[in-house]
């Protein structure tokens, strides 16, 4: 079971108070079709029976580490398990998910045979006790939709289109980034939108291969640096820093429920709002947030904008698109959807 030599994987788990779902987590490494990795588990200050199962598991299999956290929360966590890693590919995995057994073959012979990617995914599957709701099963189609480096970067600003816990990455990209930040948003978006500022290019399996689980403790349904808000201004920091272009009227299309506080957080970072563009008649000749509101036969008037798509529908998305591609725009040159 265990091997002598260099692993080719290593599995970064950090761990907190997760005795509830850790043993299925445990089982399903355990079950890889891939033999040859190791796993550094991160007990990061758990008061239930996290530590006494991971040291079990431990005590039974040479290829698990188990180190101690300090409490700090995830990215210190994982930061702490990628420095005693040993493998060239590193491979997340959260202790309430499932991994399928053939993920982490499937995942490296990705990697493999597309020596162009610095990282890859899979498909997701959310399971949950209770009903999913529908925004989660909308994410559920979308992540899976995303089945190229092409469409991963189209919808790079809507949402991170890597589901982190599915995240094998190689290590020297992850190292040459400086590893895991906290900067008061997610911290696996951050290192998606890192990889793409430095052109590295990543991309999803296209199999479902892991079971992301969905209950009220996870850490990212507490923690204020996954709320919209902190999407956002992760979204707008990298947009204004490697996006926008300078001297170019910035357009948001979409003056609803998204666009609005998008709008917000472009002018709280610095970034001028030409107009708004929206089919309601009702907002327009309105001004929101000190721009007015254009119709698209106004909006195409405009020399030369760079617009962002903000609106919550993928339907939207795709007239959004439409409407522009028919006016000669082309997407990431001269606009993106955004969310």
């Amino acid at each position: 079971m265990p091997d002598a030599g260099r692993p080719s994987i290593s599995v970064l788990l950090p761990c907190r108070d997760a005795a509830e779902f850790l043993p299925e987590c445990i089982a399903s490494i355990e079950s890889q079709t891939r033999s040859g990795f190791e796993v550094l588990a991160v007990d990061d200050g758990s008061r239930d029976d996290t530590a006494r199962l991971l040291d079990s598991w431990a005590q039974r299999d040479s290829r698990v580490k188990v180190l101690a956290g300090q409490s700090a929360g995830i990215v210190p966590a994982l930061n702490l398990a990628a420095e005693h890693s040993r493998a060239p590919l590193l491979a997340r995995m959260d202790a309430d998910d499932v991994a399928c057994p053939e993920r982490f073959s499937r995942q490296v012979e990705w990697l493999q045979t597309h020596p162009e990617l610095a990282a890859c995914g899979t498909g997701v599957e959310f399971v949950s006790s209770g009903p999913l709701g529908t925004g989660t099963l909308r994410y559920q189609s979308w992540i899976n939709a995303l089945d190229s480096p092409a469409s991963v970067q189209r919808d790079l600003y809507v949402e991170c289109p890597i589901a982190h816990p599915t995240l094998m990455v190689r290590r020297s990209v992850l190292v040459g980034l400086g590893g895991y930040r906290d900067q008061g948003w997610p911290e696996d978006y951050d290192l998606i939108l890192r990889l793409h500022v430095a052109g590295m290019t990543a991309a999803n399996v296209p199999s479902v291969l892991h079971r992301w689980r969905v209950h009220p403790g996870r850490f990212s349904q507490r923690s204020p640096a996954y709320d919209a808000a902190s999407f956002r201004a992760c979204k707008v920091h990298f947009l204004r820093s490697e996006m926008l272009p300078p001297g170019r009227p910035v357009v948001v299309w979409g003056a609803g429920k998204v666009g609005k506080p998008f709008a917000r957080e472009l002018q709280r970072q610095g970034i001028a709002v030409a107009a708004f563009v929206d089919l309601d008649p009702r907002k327009l000749g309105q001004s929101i947030h000190r721009a007015p509101v254009l119709s698209p036969d106004q909006f195409a008037s405009i020399e030369r904008p760079f617009t962002l798509g903000a609106v919550g529908s993928p339907g939207a998305r795709s007239e959004i698109r439409r409407a522009l591609t028919g006016l000669g725009h082309s997407e990431c040159r001269d606009f993106l959807m955004v969310a």
